[in-house]
């Protein structure tokens, strides 16, 4: 099912999300493909549609760092980040929380969080809370901004949300904590001298 990003289409997206199901929308910085982290079926249906191997954990969308507080620890350092960069292209690696969550994902100590800052995504978050948030790609080949390419390359999806053509600057930029300190896992959009 392919629908726009309006109301109509946030209800419905947020229907298959209760089910199951996988949704593709788009980000500030690419389109994701996501589902309930805590239905372990519907998380697994994501690494088989991505051939994404299973040692390589998923990271979590939120609506607000409040959310994110249910899932993860934030010391000072990573308050601060979250406060300038959130919503926004900055994804964090930070201490886990939530040992349920932790258990279906395969992840003990960290998980990788962000808030996007895109009124699609804003929306179906602000209905759904917690949203696997991936790139929506084959493993391999490149993430992609144009509906049309993914509605091509990507199959067994349950519902594309399409949002248009993203403006964006490449994937979001990875970091990880370590006490107060931080290093970059993947340089995106954000470069390290923004974070500096």
């Amino acid at each position: 099912m392919i629908v726009k990003c309006d109301q109509n289409g946030i209800d419905k997206a947020l229907s298959i999300y209760k089910d199951g199901g996988i949704i593709i929308f788009p980000t500030d910085t690419v389109y994701g493909i996501g589902c309930n982290p805590y239905l372990k079926n519907s998380v697994k249906k994501i690494y088989e549609i991505k051939s994404r191997s299973m040692s390589k954990p998923l990271p979590i969308l939120v609506d607000s760092i409040e959310t994110a507080e249910k899932i993860v620890f934030f010391n000072k350092s990573a308050k601060e980040f979250a406060k300038k960069f959130w919503p926004g292209q900055l994804t964090m690696i930070l201490e886990l929380k939530d040992k349920e969550l932790g258990k279906i994902l395969s992840v003990q100590e960290k998980i990788a969080v962000r808030v996007p800052n895109n009124n699609c995504a804003k929306e179906l978050l602000k209905k759904c809370k917690f949203l696997i948030g991936t790139s929506a790609n084959i493993s391999g080949k490149p993430s992609f901004t144009d509906p049309e390419i993914g509605k091509n390359e990507i199959k067994n999806f349950d519902i594309f949300i399409d949002g248009g053509k993203i403006s964006g600057k490449g994937e979001s930029t990875i970091i990880e904590f370590h006490g107060e300190d931080w290093k970059i896992i993947r340089e995106g959009a954000l470069k390290k001298e923004e974070l500096s």
